[in-house]
């Protein structure tokens, strides 16, 4: 079992960035795929990025692909989420997610993460 807490979250001028961080508890770390998913007020909780056991894997939602960046350090239990060029439509609570299964890490999909934080709030003004 893992537990995750975000952390990183603010307000920003659009163009601006943020760096969130999602903090893992627990020995097995490396053996948990992470996912990043963000939910605007009246939407669906959305698939924004993941990253692979090793970090050797990334996937981008096509709306950030180019401006956020995933990583992650397992010597440190954290993964990261560079945010870059933030737009207005970027404003959503933050979540971090993880999973040991292979169909979390290819599905992409909110459905198949087990573990998740309690979330970070993402502002952007125009």
């Amino acid at each position: 079992q893992v537990q995750v807490v975000e952390s990183g979250g603010g307000l920003v001028q659009a163009g601006g960035s943020l760096r969130l961080s999602c903090a893992a508890s627990g020995r097995t770390f490396s053996t948990y795929a992470i996912g990043w998913f963000r939910q605007a007020p009246g939407k669906e909780r959305e698939f924004v990025a993941a990253i692979s056991w090793s970090g050797g894997g990334t996937y981008y939602a096509d709306s950030v692909k180019g401006r956020f960046t995933i990583s992650r350090d397992n010597a440190e239990n954290a993964v990261y989420l560079q945010m870059n060029s933030l737009k207005p439509e970027d404003t959503a609570v933050y979540y971090c997610a993880a999973d040991r299964s292979v169909r979390a890490w290819a599905s992409r999909s909110k459905n198949e993460y087990e573990y998740w934080g309690q979330g970070t709030q993402v502002t952007v003004s125009s």
